[in-house]
Formats: structure tokens, C-alpha cells, sequence
């Protein structure tokens, strides 16, 4: 008996151990050049048990499983699977990059994704983690500045305000996707990243390609194309919290929440977060929120959707218009400009009052389709929309013949009296403004667009809806082939409305409205945007202009690849019809049929070709080339800003050529490009002053040829140390002479204009940019980074009244530094603390000027600049401090 008592202990014993006994599975994630991928997945295959790697890129992850397959992903990479069977240590498991699997996060493959050593074409990939490290209370486009031949700047210095030029070209000819779907503005072309704030709160890696690019569908991406991929539903289950403080009071929270994918299918994904500050340029205050949802549902394994929508209303102050470097300097000290300097603003009740304020709320949902049908076919689609409501205030009217930015207006530090507008405005004398305000009959003061400083509102609302549908054969396993559709339609609302009097009675709007004339207007628009994008604006009391711009484009692309171990090759072609329309609600009677133009339709189209070769495992090299018909913008399509038709206008023709070289290795990786773009019967709108006065003018015929060389480099000289560097250089000239017309703001036809440009410099981005850094990992948890740019050849906007030589701005270089500690609380929790600092020895310098006044002998000069040039200052030191919290 006592002999069966032992036994069955053991026994029991025995079946204890193995039923409680654990696989503790461990290993190191890395990337292409052994740099730890903080973050990486670690699942076990048909199941939700997983881990993240920490901060070295280690993990370690302990399961009831004694076999399976462990998968280890990262975004942006080829991901790899283990068998095992118990315990086991992986080692280091490198993880090659790979254009695949970009395309997995976004779960249709829409979005043209440049492959290394395959996509013949020149292009930058940066991670999600170097965007939430290093931008910090940056703005978006501001983290692609670390890559060859872009120039981002902060323009005016509102926060959403940003810009960025590729190869010289304007974000206006730069393709922006978002998940495959194109965002530019379809009757302009802008990006407005104001109205995408928080789109880095939901990045999950954006590619930037220079120059023609991947991309099948029919979109001019003359400077090149920027692709951002949101988060999506199906991202590994857990958490995060962050918060960032920094200079001039910026403070910005996030808080996200994934579901992971359920044994269902479902999954979900919710992201959340609010920012504001009082912003570096005087009164550029703001405040902004970001949401974002997404559900997802696979099917089966055939069949996958998803729904997103995200969106960031937002309002912001702005230093809209360049400034005379003379005002800079006469609000500083001894000689030194004030670049906090903005002539917009003053006092009113106490309160910070701007004149420009920018207002906006455009959220954008999608639902998306994966069918594979089989191992060789599969076909997605998008289907989109996109509700744009706001707008942007400014200034309308005069007090005795004077605008706002007269001195008479201007207190002894350069501000607005607003004080004394609304005093003036209601009637009250105030002597050095002039004579006094006379009341009309009825004993009122009413303000009109040429007597009284009005706070006017420019709304542009829009609503846009789409479908972007790509089917995908192989053939074989050398070749492919995709055809797809990309339809378009887009409704857009352009009108004035009042948002403040400033101490009037009403506004009486002159304007030479037929359907209401001569109206009192007397209800005002509040400059916020709203949650709501289906606000109802029939009954707001419109005044100045009122004009729908519709814009139809049907567009169909083709692509045919070839691919072996050595050699990559394709050949796309795409067509597109783009259709416009305007309504005029001002300019012509209800009645009279001409209020709405007839359509215009326009052709247009690309053809693209490529080849990569790869001439071992460490070199390869690339040509591609391209031709654009691109049609003209809306604008351009219609003379007068009436329905008057443009008879004589031509597609822009756009040719393209690039050369490029790579090389790989354990530790070095090199990329070397040169190019050429020409861009002919180019439309442009510039703005002109003639003595203080600002004026638009519409360009015709505008021809440019862009040339360059980039290289850029990445070296891992240690297990711990990385340098990084960039160079490019190029040469911009306008060729051959052009013209233009001339309007005020009240879109008033004032003269003709013949600029001769030809060899002129292209202005308004640097031709010359170069980038020197390093990451340091100084101790486990604990890493430093350090940046530093120059930049040079950076030429002055076209001006009109001095086109034939360009002004040349002084160079400068910047530099940013970064460190950040990590605390891991188990194997799924952890905090990292990091401190951004950027431009650290408080560079002053110019970024931006619009006029092109060359100094002369005796004129007075800031750092050779003629003072009486309108320029734009880029920041000082600036720097924020964040904690992000991973559960």
C-alpha cells in the first residue's frame, strides 16, 4: 500500500509539473544593419499570446504551449516564423525590409509602396518610431527634411501652417496618399496639413518617393509622392499614453487603444488626442483634437474589410503674409530682428485678437476590400469620402482711405489697435486715424468693404467622395500585371462671410451680387470648426463672392512587371479625364443659364517604365523615366474669376529621367540619384506688391527645368553607434519668358504682366541641403542623437515686379539634438521619457522671402538682404520633453 502511495505521488507530482510547466521562448529582433527593432511582435501563431520586443530589441515570452510556431513582425519589414518545441532561445532574428509588408497595414494594396532593391525608383522610408521620437511638437511634413533634395519649412509659423518642396517642385505637385487614396485638393492641388494635425498620432510609416514614383494611378507627382499608412484595427492588442510638453506652452496628450484580432475576426482600433499652445510666432495660438476609429473583419481567408475614419478639427492663429525685414529689425534690439515679430495682431478688451485665423474640420473615412481569390489573383478597393468644412479670416475694408497695416493703425511696438478701430468703428473720435466716423441716417455705423475695418471669413468647404479599385494577376512567377480604376467626385463651396465688425452696427456688402443686391449683413460666423461636417451654410449671410467649383475625374492605369532574382522591371501607363464646372451665384442671375458654365473636359495621362538590376548582393542600380499630360488646375480653366472659359489652354507637359545607385551591406548602406524634369505651359499664381499693396498674378506659359544629384548614407560603425548623411544638389531655372494678369483681393482685374525669365533661378526652396547625425545607444535603455543641417542656394519666391534676377538668401544650418530612456515594467509595459531640442544654438535665419529687391550700394542691408524684402524667419531654439506609456 505504501509502495501505491509513493507511486502515485510521483505520478501526480509529475502531472503537476507538466501541467503547470512553461516554454519560455527568448531571442533579439533586428533590422537589415543589426539595429535592435524596438517593438517588434512576437505572437504565437493561432493564438493571442504574444509579447513586444523593449527597448534592445530583446524579448521573451513564456507560454503553456510546449510547441507551435512563434511569429515575429514588424512594420515595414518581411516577417518570419519559428517551429518549437519547448524551450527555446532564437537568437538574433534579422528582419529584412520590405515594401509587403508596409502594404499589410492598411490591409489593401492600393498604396504603391517602393520595394529596395527592386522599385526602380529613388525613395525614403522613415519608421513610425523615428516619427514619434523625433518630431515632437514639430509639424508633420518637418520629419522628411532628413532626406535628400526636401525642404520643409514652417512658413508664416501657425502651427499647421508647414510646407514641403521635392526637387524644387511645390506641395501643389507633390502626390500626397494617405492609405493609397490621394488628398491634394482637387481644384488646387494644396495640402493643407492644418487640416491633418493629427496625422502623426496615426502614421505607421510614411515613404517619400522623389520624382515620378511608383504610384499606378494618374496623378501628377511631378516633385515626387508622399505616402503616409495609418494605423489599422488589426494592430497587435495593448495600449499607449503620451504626453509632450514644450516651449510657448505646447502640450499635446494621446491616448490608443487595439483590440487586437479576436478568435471572430474582428478587430478594433481607437486613438484619441487633443493639442494646443500659444505657438512661437507672436499670437499663433492653437488648439486642435485628433480622432481615430477602425473596425476590421476578416471573413475568411479570402475575404477581408476594414473601416476608418479619422479626422482633426482644429483652429489656429496665423503670421499669414511675409513681412518687410525693416519691421523685423525696427522690433528688435540693437539691429537684431524680433522673428517672433507677426504684423497681424493687437489687443482688444485685453484679449489676443489676430487677424488671420484658420478654422478647419475635413474628417475622411474609408472602407476597404481585400479578395484573394487565389494564389496568383487578388483585387482591392477603397471606397472613400471626405468632408471639408472651414475656412480662414482676414481683413476687409479701410478707415479714410487707409489699410490696417498703416502706421497710423500701429502702436510704438508694431500692434494693431484694435482698441481704437472698434472705437472708431462705433463712431468715437480718435484723432490720429483721421476724420470721424459719420452714422448714416438711421443713426448707425456701418462698415463696408472700403470704409471700416471688418474681420472677414473665406470659406472653403468641400464634399469629395471616391473609389480606388486595383486588380493584381500573376502570370507566372516572373510575371505581373494590374489594371485598376481611380473615379472621383468633388463639390467645392467658396464664399464670404462676416465673422466681426469690430464695434460697427452691420456690414453692408457694395458687391456686385445680381440675385440679392446691395444686403445688410448683420448675422456674423463664429471662426471655429465644427464636429459636425454636415452643417447646413444655405442661410449664412454671404458677401464678396459665391461660387461652386464641381470637379469630376475618372481615371483608369495599368501596370505590367517582370521580375527575376536580378532584375526588376515595369512599364504603367494611366489615363484620366478630369471634368470642371463653376457655379456663379453672384455674377449672374438665378435665372440666367450662363450661372452654370458648362462642363470642360480634359484628357490627360502618364506612361512610366523602370529597371533595377541588381549586380550582386551588395550593388544594383536603376533608370526609370516618364512622361506627364497634366491637366490644368481649376482656376486655370476659368478667366476673371467668372465663367468665363480659357479657350486657349493646353495640358502641362512633364518629362522625366533618373539614374540611381544602391549598395548593402551589413553595416553601410549608400544610394546615389541623378535627375532631370522638365515641366512645360506651366499655369502659376504668384503674389506681387505694387508700393504696399498686396496682388495676386495668374501666370501663363511658365516653363522650368529641374536637374540634380542626391546621395544619402547610412554607416553602423559600432554595435551601438550609427551615422547618417544626406547631400543634394540641384540646379532650378525657369526657361523662356512668360505672362500674366494681375487682380487685387477683391478679385478685381487691375493690368497685364510680361516676366522675362528665362535662366531666373527657381526660388522658394533650397538647391542645395545636407544632413550630418548620429544615433547613440550610450547604455542599455538609454540612447542620444544629434543632427545637423546646412543649407544654401535657397532663392526668393518669383516676384513680378523683379523676375529677371532672383535674390539669393544667406545660408544657414541648424542643429537638433534628441535623448531618451526607456523604463520596461515586465514584458509588456514600459515607459520612455525623451527630450527634443531643435536648432540649438538659436540660428537666426531666413527661410522664406516673396519679394526680389537685390541690395544696391547704400541701401540699408540685414546679413547683405535688402531690408525692404518681405521674408519669413524660421524658428529659434525651440525643444519638448514627452512620455510615452505602452501597455
Amino acid at each position: 500500500m505504501r509502495n501505491f502511495k509513493n507511486v502515485l505521488a510521483v505520478a501526480l507530482f509529475l502531472m503537476g509539473t507538466t501541467l503547470f510547466a512553461q516554454t519560455k521562448l527568448t531571442g533579439k529582433v533586428v533590422d537589415e544593419y543589426n539595429q535592435a527593432l524596438p517593438g517588434a511582435d512576437v505572437i504565437i501563431k493561432g493564438t493571442t499570446q504574444g509579447t513586444s520586443t523593449d527597448f534592445d530589441g530583446n524579448f521573451s515570452l513564456e507560454t503553456s504551449d510546449s510547441a507551435g510556431t512563434l511569429n515575429v513582425s514588424f512594420m515595414g519589414y518581411i516577417s518570419k516564423s519559428f517551429a518549437f518545441n519547448g524551450s527555446q532561445n532564437f537568437g538574433t532574428v534579422k528582419l529584412a525590409p520590405s515594401a509587403e509588408s508596409l502594404s499589410e497595414v492598411i490591409i489593401v494594396g492600393v498604396a504603391d509602396i517602393a520595394k529596395d532593391r527592386e522599385t526602380p525608383v529613388a525613395s525614403s522610408t522613415i519608421k513610425a518610431t523615428e516619427i514619434i521620437e523625433k518630431l515632437g511638437a514639430q509639424e508633420f511634413p518637418e520629419i522628411l527634411k532628413t532626406t535628400p533634395s526636401v525642404y520643409a519649412t514652417k512658413s508664416g509659423g501657425g502651427y499647421g501652417d508647414a510646407r514641403i518642396n521635392i526637387r524644387g517642385f511645390s506641395q501643389r505637385n507633390i502626390a500626397v496618399m494617405i492609405n493609397g487614396m490621394p488628398v491634394n485638393d482637387m481644384e488646387n492641388s494644396k495640402v493643407y496639413w492644418s487640416n491633418w494635425s493629427g496625422l502623426s498620432d496615426v502614421t505607421t510609416a510614411m515613404q517619400v518617393q522623389r520624382g515620378l514614383g511608383s504610384s499606378k494611378l494618374a496623378i501628377s507627382s511631378v516633385g515626387g509622392t508622399i505616402n503616409v499608412l495609418t494605423k489599422t484595427s488589426d494592430a497587435r492588442e495593448g495600449g499607449k499614453f503620451s504626453a509632450t510638453y514644450g516651449n510657448d506652452n505646447f502640450l499635446k496628450v494621446m491616448g490608443s487603444y487595439s483590440t487586437g484580432k479576436l478568435d471572430s475576426g474582428f478587430s478594433a482600433s481607437v486613438l484619441l488626442s487633443q493639442f494646443q499652445g500659444d505657438g512661437y510666432v507672436d499670437a499663433t495660438s492653437f488648439k486642435g483634437n485628433t480622432y481615430f476609429i477602425g473596425f476590421g473583419y476578416e471573413v475568411n481567408d479570402k475575404h477581408s474589410v476594414m473601416f476608418t475614419a479619422t479626422g482633426a478639427p482644429q483652429w489656429h492663429n496665423q503670421r499669414y503674409y511675409t513681412i518687410a525685414l525693416s519691421d523685423y529689425i525696427a522690433q528688435g534690439n540693437n539691429g537684431d530682428p524680433n522673428i517672433k515679430y507677426n504684423n497681424l495682431w493687437g489687443y482688444l478688451d485685453g484679449e489676443e485678437f489676430n487677424f488671420r485665423q484658420n478654422y478647419y474640420h475635413k474628417p475622411v473615412a474609408s472602407l476597404n476590400w481585400e479578395w484573394n481569390m487565389n494564389d496568383a489573383s487578388s483585387l482591392a478597393t477603397v471606397v472613400y469620402a471626405s468632408w471639408g468644412r472651414g475656412g480662414g479670416t482676414g481683413d476687409a475694408g479701410k478707415i479714410n482711405g487707409g489699410k490696417y497695416y498703416y502706421s497710423q493703425f500701429k502702436d510704438d511696438d508694431g500692434l494693431i489697435r484694435f482698441d481704437d478701430i472698434v472705437a472708431w468703428n462705433s463712431g468715437v473720435d480718435v484723432p490720429d486715424f483721421g476724420p470721424q466716423r459719420v452714422p448714416n441716417d438711421d443713426g448707425d455705423y456701418i462698415n463696408d468693404p472700403y470704409n471700416g475695418f471688418t474681420r472677414r471669413s473665406s470659406v472653403n468647404s468641400h464634399n469629395w467622395y471616391g473609389i480606388v479599385s486595383n486588380f493584381h494577376h500573376d502570370v507566372n512567377d516572373k510575371f505581373g500585371f494590374d489594371v485598376g480604376i481611380d473615379a472621383r467626385t468633388y463639390k467645392g463651396q467658396h464664399y464670404r462671410v462676416v465673422n466681426d465688425v469690430l464695434g460697427a452696427d452691420a456690414f453692408h456688402d457694395y458687391s456686385w451680387q445680381l440675385n440679392n443686391p446691395n444686403p445688410l449683413i448683420t448675422e456674423y460666423v463664429e471662426a471655429q470648426p465644427d464636429w459636425n461636417p454636415f452643417i447646413d451654410i444655405t442661410d449664412q449671410q454671404k458677401w464678396n463672392y459665391h461660387n461652386d467649383g464641381k470637379v469630376n475625374w475618372l481615371g483608369a492605369f495599368g501596370q505590367i512587371e517582370y521580375k527575376t532574382d536580378m532584375l526588376s522591371s515595369f512599364l504603367q501607363f494611366g489615363a484620366s479625364r478630369k471634368g470642371y464646372q463653376r457655379i456663379d451665384y453672384f455674377n449672374y442671375l438665378d435665372e440666367d443659364p450662363e450661372q452654370t458654365s458648362p462642363w470642360i473636359n480634359k484628357i490627360g495621362g502618364n506612361v512610366k517604365a523602370g529597371v533595377n538590376l541588381n549586380l550582386s548582393e551588395n550593388h544594383n542600380v536603376f533608370v526609370n523615366t516618364g512622361y506627364y499630360s497634366k491637366q490644368p488646375e481649376f482656376g486655370a480653366n476659368f478667366l476673371n474669376y467668372r465663367n468665363d472659359i480659357n479657350e486657349g489652354l493646353t495640358n502641362e507637359q512633364i518629362l522625366g529621367f533618373e539614374l540611381g545607385y544602391g549598395y548593402r551591406s551589413e553595416r553601410a548602406s549608400f544610394n546615389l540619384n541623378l535627375y532631370r524634369t522638365s515641366w512645360e505651359d506651366r499655369y502659376l499664381r504668384i503674389r506681387t506688391y505694387i508700393g504696399p499693396e498686396r496682388y495676386d498674378v495668374n501666370m501663363h506659359g511658365v516653363s522650368e527645368i529641374h536637374t540634380g544629384i542626391e546621395a544619402d548614407l547610412r554607416y553602423k560603425a559600432l554595435e551601438n553607434l550609427t551615422f547618417k548623411a544626406m547631400m543634394s544638389l540641384g540646379n532650378w531655372e525657369y526657361n523662356g519668358d512668360a505672362t500674366g494678369d494681375i487682380y487685387d483681393d477683391n478679385q478685381i482685374f487691375i493690368d497685364n504682366v510680361s516676366l522675362q525669365l528665362d535662366g531666373v533661378k527657381v526660388g522658394d526652396a533650397a538647391q542645395f541641403t545636407s544632413r550630418l547625425g548620429l544615433d547613440w545607444k550610450v547604455f542599455k535603455n538609454f540612447t542620444f542623437d544629434v543632427d545637423q543641417f546646412f543649407v544654401d542656394k535657397l532663392y526668393a519666391q518669383l516676384d513680378a515686379n523683379s523676375a529677371e534676377e532672383s535674390l539669393r538668401l544667406p545660408a544657414y544650418s541648424l542643429t537638433n539634438m534628441g535623448m531618451a530612456y526607456k523604463f520596461n515594467f515586465g514584458e509588456k509595459m514600459g515607459l520612455k521619457l525623451r527630450v527634443n531640442v531643435n536648432n540649438v544654438a538659436d540660428e537666426i535665419y531666413i527661410s522664406e522671402a516673396s519679394s526680389n529687391i537685390i541690395a544696391q550700394p547704400g541701401d540699408e542691408t540685414w546679413n547683405g538682404i535688402n531690408t525692404a524684402n518681405q521674408v519669413w524667419f524660421g524658428h529659434g531654439r525651440s525643444w519638448n520633453v514627452s512620455a510615452l506609456f505602452n501597455f
